[in-house]
């Protein structure tokens, strides 16, 4: 789970991948607050919370509201350590593509 920043760093986009299927669920959010990426990862992850038991992300600001998300999905949630991109290396390269894609943003 991370976000992709937009071009004013006020937009951004939240994206989930899933490791072994590589399900990509991506989401746009109008700011890059706690609650409005809370907000957009509950949305994606509803119709899914039978399937979802971890979820893991980086230590952004952004995943401050990471308790209230793990209990309204009944998931353990996981941090990888800082400045450790590799541990959550198939979300990375999904980021990497969706920033190609600038139009995306707008």
């Amino acid at each position: 789970m991370d976000t992709v920043i937009g071009k004013g760093q006020q937009r951004a986009i939240v994206t989930l991948t899933e490791r072994k299927s590589r399900l990509a669920l991506i989401r746009k959010v109008d700011q890059r607050t706690a609650q409005a990426v809370k907000d957009a990862i509950l949305v994606l992850l509803q119709p899914l919370m039978a399937q979802t038991h971890t979820l893991t992300s980086d230590n952004g600001k952004e995943f401050a509201l990471h308790q209230q998300i793990a209990e309204q999905l009944k998931a353990t949630f996981f941090f990888s350590h800082p400045y450790s991109a590799w541990e959550r290396g198939t979300n990375e390269n999904t980021n990497g593509l969706l920033r190609q894609h600038q139009s995306l943003f707008g």
